[in-house]
């Protein structure tokens, strides 16, 4: 789901100044697979410029963060993980003997969250979901 986002783009919608290494970074995070944290970040987009330090990059990612382009999240294992905020909700499933992050969408479940805030005598505005798991079927 979240190579799917043109974060250059969201930048200049947003009014931030790209610079070239700014549009590397985005480059990267647009095109990940996966919900890299800061270190994978930095190895990818130094990979592509040479000149890219790995503070550029922690500044780029609050950057993006603050601008409400890119999403954080802490998936227990003691790592800032970030994707592109992402244009339709979804949620997260972590294995957490590998650290493999699966995201989904299931209608029933945005539905009885809804209902369950609406019991509550809530309008759900927002949520963020996260689940932890191990495969069922490992072949180790």
């Amino acid at each position: 789901m979240t190579g799917s986002i043109d974060l250059e783009t969201l930048c200049a919608e947003k009014g931030l100044r790209i610079t070239e290494q700014r549009r590397v970074i985005a480059r990267v995070i647009s095109e990940a697979e996966d919900h890299p944290d800061v270190e994978k970040l930095y190895q990818r987009a130094s990979a592509i410029d040479k000149g890219i330090s790995i503070a550029t990059v922690y500044r780029t990612v609050r950057l993006f963060e603050e601008a409400g382009i890119l999403d954080r999240h802490d998936f227990g294992d003691g790592r800032a993980r970030y994707e592109a905020a992402p244009e339709a909700h979804h949620d997260h499933l972590i294995d957490v003997e590998t650290g493999k992050v699966v995201e989904f969408v299931d209608p029933e479940l945005e539905a009885l969250q809804k209902q369950i805030a609406e019991r509550l005598g809530y309008r759900l505005v927002d949520h963020r979901m996260e689940l932890y798991g191990v495969a069922i079927d490992r072949k180790d």
